[in-house]
């Protein structure tokens, strides 16, 4: 089932999509809380203007060098092995933006980056959750985009700063509850040309593992996302480009870049 939060007649709506009938059954409020009653009224997917599925209550949680491929080429920028657990990062959830909405390119950096990733939407409180249940604290899935400032990763040591702009943390454009996390392509398209190319299954540390890992340090609350790591070919972006990310199954998000 996808979820999708949208401007609607002026009017911030959530609605379960109709594929067959290219429309959105409008719900009644935010699903992750008041449930799926509807309202009786359906709306055209031309008639909509889609924003983010969600904001974060509390925060993005983001996890570094999760895809063996993407360790070996950060290795001459961040240094470092295969981690030994999750490598986890925080970016605030006033990073997020939406489908369409601009990359805004910070005048502090000379370097920014796509990078695409499957992005976990946590649907109820969660703290010390063992890995066997960790997926019964999952709402659904959706797309991110960890946009890094990497000029900016190096010269701080950390990643707070070059992971936190606001833009850095574009998601869409929905929200899939029934995703089949075994195996799904994931492919990063700037100006169509093809960036990256991999698959989730390539993941080091699945998708269990990283939620008893981070709730164990932390309690993520519901509407919390976790961006899962990204494959090899993290490139530069510049202003007037336009990047998509797709994952088989949850569609495509698409941002275009700006200068600040």
């Amino acid at each position: 089932m996808k979820i999708g939060r949208f401007q609607h007649e002026g009017v911030l709506t959530y609605g379960i999509l109709d594929p067959e009938e290219q429309e959105w059954v409008l719900l009644k409020g935010d699903p992750m809380f008041a449930g799926y009653e509807t309202t009786g009224e359906r709306a055209k997917i031309t008639e909509v203007t889609l924003v983010a599925p969600v904001i974060p209550r509390s925060k993005v949680v983001g996890v570094g060098k999760n895809y063996h491929d993407h360790v070996e080429e950060m290795k001459s920028v961040t240094g470092g092995d295969v981690p030994k657990e999750p490598l986890l990062f925080l970016k605030p959830n006033t990073a997020v933006i939406g489908p369409n909405e601009p990359i805004v390119l910070p005048a502090i950096s000379n370097k920014v980056e796509h990078e695409g990733e499957l992005v976990v939407v946590i649907g109820k409180v969660a703290k010390n959750v063992p890995a066997e249940r960790a997926l019964d604290y999952v709402f659904g899935y959706t797309i991110g985009n960890d946009v890094s400032a990497r000029d900016l990763q190096v010269a701080d040591g950390q990643w707070a700063r070059a992971k936190g702009f606001d833009t850095f943390a574009p998601l869409g454009p929905v929200i899939e509850t029934e995703f089949e996390l075994a195996d799904a392509a994931i492919q990063t398209r700037v100006n169509g040309e093809i960036r990256q190319d991999g698959n989730i299954s390539d993941l080091i540390f699945d998708v269990p593992a990283i939620i008893a890992h981070a709730s164990a340090a932390f309690t993520l609350l519901p509407g919390d996302v976790i961006m899962t790591g990204t494959p090899a070919g993290v490139g530069p972006i510049a202003a007037g480009d336009t990047v998509e990310v797709e994952i088989e199954g949850l569609g495509i998000l698409r941002n275009p870049v700006k200068a600040a």
